[in-house]
């Protein structure tokens, strides 16, 4: 049997670790924002014969707009462009510049957001994760009203928010730090990314609190909260981590075989999953024996 509760500080120890080092990232870096939430231009483009290298692509276009432009191409050879806000009237002029160049050229997309805009979405999307983050709390604390002992429900809910906070912190602070390295930007996909996660960890967690709710009403009075609760992890443990498993390695394939646009959503899906995976096993369930107190 895995004793969680006995050794509780080994495990909260690492999770402090992990968060001072995003909370740092954070800090230190900030978040290179895409053109959802700043505004600019992207554009995806594949040429069949005789593609050019994204630099000649690069350059290309960097003549013809004097703008701040940048190049990457994807895994299916095509090339995906990042440039300032570009109105329709430029769109179709560089367009067939850029076709008279390499006839074979095709258009794939093409998405422009104006600063306001983004800076709206960016509003949302910040209002989007604390509303839910107060909500699942609030939802925590009310479904485990009649399990106060020796546990009030309140500090169910806050429980929950700490485990929350500590799912979404991690895989912020890797895209902060990738953002600062390797110019990774966040958009909408994160943050929705980040809502998953969420919704995915408290699922986790509510299976272990409800076993632990059970066996108090059976054993509560009986036993030690600590035995109790210990007992109760090890009974979901094989559940949580064959469900978390299957969706790991889903994750896992679509990260390096998935399209190139969705590798930093399936990366934060991915450590943000093993994120809560941890906090429901080794950081939930301790937390209330931590707060019980001394509580009879």
């Amino acid at each position: 049997m895995l004793n969680v509760i006995g050794r509780k500080n080994i495990y909260f120890a690492v999770s402090a670790i992990l968060i001072v080092a995003s909370v740092v990232a954070i800090g230190l870096y900030g978040f290179k924002q895409g053109i959802d939430f700043r505004g600019g231009t992207l554009w995806q483009l594949a040429v069949k014969e005789n593609a050019p290298t994204p630099t000649a692509l690069q350059n290309a276009i960097v003549e013809m707009t004097s703008a701040d432009v940048r190049v990457n191409q994807t895994e299916q050879g095509g090339f995906l462009v990042r440039l300032p806000v570009l109105d329709e009237t430029n769109h179709q002029s560089y367009l067939e510049a850029l076709k008279k160049k390499y006839p074979s050229l095709e258009e794939l997309s093409f998405s422009s957001i104006g600063p306001s805009v983004g800076a709206e979405l960016r509003r949302k999307a910040i209002m989007a994760i604390i509303l839910v983050l107060l909500g699942i709390s609030l939802y925590i604390a009310y479904a485990f009203r009649k399990a106060s002992y020796p546990v009030s429900s309140w500090k169910y809910g806050w429980v929950t928010l700490v485990t929350l906070f500590h799912d979404v912190i991690i895989p912020a602070g890797l895209l902060a730090y990738l953002g600062h390295t390797q110019g990774v930007e966040i958009d909408g996909n994160f943050v929705v990314a980040l809502l998953v996660v969420m919704g995915f960890s408290v699922h986790d967690t509510i299976v272990v609190f409800d076993r632990i709710r059970e066996n108090v009403v059976l054993r509560g009075h009986k036993e030690r909260f600590e035995t109790v609760v210990n007992d109760s992890i090890n009974q979901t443990l094989a559940r949580s981590v064959n469900t978390s498993l299957t969706l790991i390695l889903v994750l896992i394939a679509l990260y390096f075989m998935g399209p190139e646009t969705l590798r930093f959503f399936v990366l934060t899906l991915l450590i943000g999953v093993s994120a809560g995976i941890y906090s429901s096993i080794f950081i939930a369930s301790p937390l209330l024996v931590v707060f019980k107190g001394k509580r009879a």
